[in-house]
């Protein structure tokens, strides 16, 4: 297979590329499908906390496609933020009932706890369904802050 000459080679200013060539090589729009899958993706890696690795799914994607197009963009940050708010959630609560179950009360926190473990895995498995399908999936409160109230899908 024979490579084009100039692969992997970076251009330089007065070497016949123009700006918007040079543009068009470095982003590449993606495809439905693609955008699609991507944003699925995003909001499956939210089962990367059975490895304890929750948020870094959706900041990698997020991280290499937020250039490339707005919806990957918008779902992998919407996911990453989500991911975030509940790993806070989830090591405050988890402390708060460790420390509680040395007067005992502590105990009942714990069935509490492992239900609330379990619904960002839910939630986001359901995120990923809905944008596989096709539907604009928007977290509450976290999609209005990242695009300002405004759909950006």
């Amino acid at each position: 297979m024979e490579r084009e000459p100039n692969y992997g080679r970076h251009h330089e200013p007065g070497d016949g590329m123009d700006t918007e060539t040079r543009g068009m090589s470095q982003a590449t729009t993606m495809s439905e499908s693609d955008e699609r899958t991507w944003s699925m993706l995003s909001h499956l890696s939210v089962l990367l906390a059975f490895v304890g690795l929750m948020p870094l799914g959706s900041l990698i994607i997020w991280l290499i496609y937020k250039d490339r197009s707005p919806k990957v963009g918008f779902h992998a940050l919407q996911s990453l933020w989500y991911q975030v708010a509940w790993v806070v959630i989830l090591v405050a609560g988890w402390f708060i009932t460790f420390v509680l179950s040395f007067i005992l009360i502590g105990l009942l926190l714990i069935p509490v706890m492992l239900l609330a473990s379990v619904v960002p895995i839910i939630h986001g498995c359901y995120a990923a369904y809905k944008v596989n399908q096709g539907i604009d999936f928007r977290y509450p409160f976290i999609a209005d802050k990242i695009d300002g109230g405004q759909r950006m899908v």
